[in-house]
């Protein structure tokens, strides 16, 4: 589906060709409980002319069946699509909606906001750009709105829009806007957060949502930057080719084999540029080779970016199997099998440092255990608290031990090689979310002592004869 453009009706194929070319915005609505996520994605979707008749038709009749808002039309039933939900008016697993506007296309993730379903949100925030953060008016900030802001400082999002949701129910104050304003930016400012824009608007009525409100006309004042939220979607800035400047990475998926006279690694580019003849190095093993082509479905590149799914061979038959990953030689990916990282806990267990685990990191599974957590963070002062186990929903920074070498990048270089999950090994169930901070690199710390014991040392010291 896309944005009813004019171009539809004269001249299809520039429409396509217009919008093929135009910037994806990825971004998630995130927050606690009631705060209006669903209800927002809903008001874009219909103020961006994104509905069709029957859906209208179907959202008016189940407005009147499940609906929160009267007589009116409630616009998270567009989204809210599991009947747990509609009954319960509120969000369980996370919705992925499409839209596009003539300026940019996006994909939206609405999120839940209750603390057992945070292992949702972290799923729908792993891939996105942006995040529009709701706060309550009423409310103001919450325990869950501080997590969920500590989550998007983990994962790396790099721009927040801290949307003040039903200003309407305040009568569109400016007090109280501004002392949420003040309150969430006193908290950001011990995360990593790099852009932060405040916009207040009500998801119902839609006021701010694509066009300025005349009920806050002192958000359009100087001291405001007074932009709408469709307005901050379409303009905020996304960097397509960051990760294309970044040293290349390939983790192998697949190796090709379909006859004696072919074989080639298949994956995904997490990161980088390669081209034919570049020099290329092979971790965890560090075997080198050089790229003699590049093959997809129709012939072959001259050269791949990130993003791509390639198949590469090379001029040297050496070994290379699923979970290896392919760097150029002379910025090659690390390797190591013990590390510092940052865990979010996911099930209902606690983790117990000791207790064995699958993790997988990329297309690579080995087994992992906890040998220790350095300190769980409280989400409320950002205080580190001494830890023996993680409960459901904790953050914890720990140390990580696994059964071998894998090749990585800390998470804050590449997500792709430098996130993972662990993985209950009885029930397959996924307990953890993690990013790699950094190796520990204690076995270069440890040098073997020159000694000299000869038979008759030997023997005085165990009271035997040689």
């Amino acid at each position: 589906m896309a944005h009813q453009s004019d171009l539809i009706a004269s001249d299809i194929e520039q429409y396509l060709q217009q919008h093929e070319h135009k910037s994806l915005l990825r971004f998630i609505t995130c927050g606690s409980v009631d705060d209006g996520k669903s209800t927002l994605i809903g008001r874009l979707l219909f103020e961006s002319k994104m509905l069709f008749e029957d859906q209208l038709a179907a959202m008016e009749a189940d407005s009147k069946k499940y609906g929160t808002q009267g007589e009116d039309i409630d616009f998270a039933l567009l989204v809210d699509g599991l009947a747990a939900e509609r009954e319960q008016g509120i969000t369980i697993d996370v919705a992925y909606r499409f839209f596009s506007t003539d300026k940019r296309k996006f994909i939206v993730a609405d999120t839940p906001g209750h603390e057992q379903y945070t292992r949702n949100m972290v799923t729908g925030a792993s891939t996105a750009d942006a995040a529009i953060l709701m706060v309550d008016a009423c409310k103001g900030i919450l325990t869950q709105t501080r997590r969920h802001s500590y989550l998007m400082s983990l994962l790396g999002i790099r721009h927040i829009v801290v949307a003040i949701n039903k200003m309407d129910l305040v009568n569109y104050s400016e007090e109280t806007f501004k002392r949420i304003k003040e309150e969430y930016a006193q908290f950001a400012g011990q995360l990593n957060l790099e852009s932060i824009t405040y916009i207040p608007l009500s998801a119902f009525k839609g006021d701010n949502i694509v066009e300025p409100s005349p009920n806050m006309p002192w958000y359009t004042s100087p001291e405001y930057k007074g932009t709408t939220l469709m307005g901050y979607l379409e303009t905020v800035e996304v960097d397509d080719t960051r990760m294309q400047r970044a040293p290349f990475r390939l983790p192998v998926q697949w190796v090709n084999r379909p006859n004696l006279d072919f074989r080639g690694f298949a994956g995904t580019i997490a990161s980088g540029v390669i081209k034919p003849g570049d020099r290329i190095r092979v971790l965890p093993s560090g075997k080198e080779s050089t790229v003699e082509r590049i093959v997809v479905h129709g012939g072959n590149l001259p050269q791949a970016i990130a993003g791509q799914s390639v198949t590469l061979t090379l001029t040297d038959e050496i070994d290379i199997s699923r979970g290896d990953i392919i760097s150029t030689a002379d910025d090659p990916i690390a390797t190591a099998d013990q590390f510092e990282t940052t865990l979010v806990w996911m099930h209902e267990d606690a983790l117990l440092p000791g207790r064995p685990y699958l993790l997988k990191i990329g297309t690579k599974t080995v087994t992992a255990t906890i040998t220790d957590i350095k300190y769980q963070v409280n989400v409320n002062t950002l205080e580190h608290v001494a830890a023996k186990k993680l409960d459901l929903n904790g953050i914890a920074v720990c140390n990580l031990s696994l059964d071998r070498a894998i090749a990585f990048d800390d998470y804050q270089s590449n997500k792709d090689t430098g996130g993972f999950i662990l993985i209950d090994r009885l029930s397959n169930n996924t307990v953890a979310a993690g990013m790699l901070n950094f190796s520990l690199r204690r076995s270069q710390n440890i040098h073997m002592q020159h000694v000299d014991v000869n038979k008759d040392a030997r023997a005085l010291t165990k009271s035997q004869k040689p």
